[in-house]
Order: structure tokens, then sequence, then C-alpha cells
């Protein structure tokens, strides 16, 4: 069962705040600036700490995962835009 989470973070130092970006890159979608739209199965969740914990400094460092409730189909309904319009980025594997 997948689950929807807004993932923030507020990292001190410019090279660990590259590393993180990398890292949520792989999880989730960019919405602004530290702020990414995940979709997570409770494995993924595991999996994203882990490699987040590694990178950050846990005394300067913080990251913040907030639940929004099952993934479903509708999601991009669920986020209110003022200004530009979020729009859902369509994600495709490609094979090389």
């Amino acid at each position: 069962m997948r689950r929807l989470y807004i993932i923030m973070y507020d990292i001190a130092d410019d090279k660990r705040l590259r590393l993180v970006f990398k890292i949520m890159r792989g999880y989730g979608d960019h919405l602004q600036y530290s702020v990414f739209r995940c979709e997570l199965s409770k494995r993924e969740k595991f999996e994203l700490i882990g490699e987040l914990e590694e990178v950050i400094h846990h005394q300067d460092d913080q990251v913040l995962l907030v639940p929004l409730g099952l993934a479903r189909g509708d999601t991009e309904r669920s986020i209110e835009a003022l200004g530009r319009p979020y729009t859902l980025l369509e994600r495709h594997a490609v094979v090389v």
C-alpha cells in the first residue's frame, strides 16, 4: 500500500544539500526548492530514511516527512496552488 508524503528539508551545508536533493529526486516529484511530493511504500520510506540518515548531520539539518494519507490516482487534486498551477509530472522508466 502506497502512501503520499510531502517531504521538506533544511540542510545547513551546500554539499549535503546537493546530496539530499539527488536522493530525493529518486523518490518523488520536486515541487519547490526543498519540497518534494512522494508516493512511497513502507519499504521505500524505510530505504529513503536510511539514505538520508547517512548524509545529514542530525545536529544541523532537518528533514520533515508529512503523511497525507493513501496514494490514489486523484492526488494531484489534493494540492491547491496560488499563482502558477501545480501540475503532476509524468514519470516513466527508461531502459537503456
